[in-house]
């Protein structure tokens, strides 16, 4: 009897041995499928990547020109057609509208001071200095074409001033640079200018306006 006692004894323990070697082996299997799902549950990098696009969708600085896309440009000397009208004397300055017509099909914008010198001779060389800007400047008028916009210019009487530092010179008219253009234009009108110094200026301008 103790005999038999003794054998099943040492069964149970060793079928108890086998159970406990199967279970180690089964958690060292399972741990690696654990840390294989890992990267499934971090779906974080793929999402990103797919809106890394999305800014280079934004608008760019071009869209901005097509807000307003019928808007007037400016007004050039091509488009323009110039006179000298007639004014009154005050104090020994006459002032008379030099006035810019849009003589193209299409609408332009004009703003601001025009360059103004008196020109003289057969080459149409320089006479004096430029005029002198004076007031404020003014918004920008939108002119359709054949509409108009001037700008007063002040012709002061050259005897007012010392003939010896003016040099009193005969003029064949003005040269004018529309305001924002480097391209030159003419408008005739004799009389005489200060080729020398002079103390104040002899031409005045004014912003353009309607």
């Amino acid at each position: 009897m103790r005999y038999r006692v003794l054998l099943a004894g040492g069964a149970a323990a060793a079928l108890l041995g086998l159970v406990g070697c199967g279970q180690l082996e089964n958690n060292t299997a399972s741990s690696p499928s654990s840390s294989s799902q890992a990267p499934s549950s971090a779906p974080a990098p793929p999402s990103m990547s797919a809106e890394s696009p999305t800014p280079s969708t934004s608008p760019s600085s071009s869209g901005d020109s097509a807000q307003n896309p019928g808007s007037p440009s400016t007004c050039k000397a091509p488009d323009l057609k110039l006179a000298l009208g007639t004014g009154d004397a005050a104090a020994g300055t006459a002032y008379r509208p030099l006035t810019f017509t849009n003589k193209s099909s299409k609408p332009c914008t004009i703003q601001g001071y025009p360059g103004i010198s008196y020109v003289g001779g057969d080459n149409g060389a320089q006479i004096g200095q430029d005029a002198k800007r004076v007031g404020g400047k003014g918004g920008p008028v939108t002119l359709q074409p054949g509409a108009s916009a001037s700008a007063n210019i002040g012709f002061v009487q050259v005897r007012n001033f010392d003939a010896s530092s003016c040099k009193p010179t005969p003029v064949r008219g003005l040269r004018v640079y529309p305001p924002h253009d480097t391209a030159a234009m003419f408008v005739p009108t004799e009389g005489t200018g200060c080729a020398g110094d002079t103390p104040d200026p002899q031409l005045t301008v004014a912003t353009v306006q309607r």
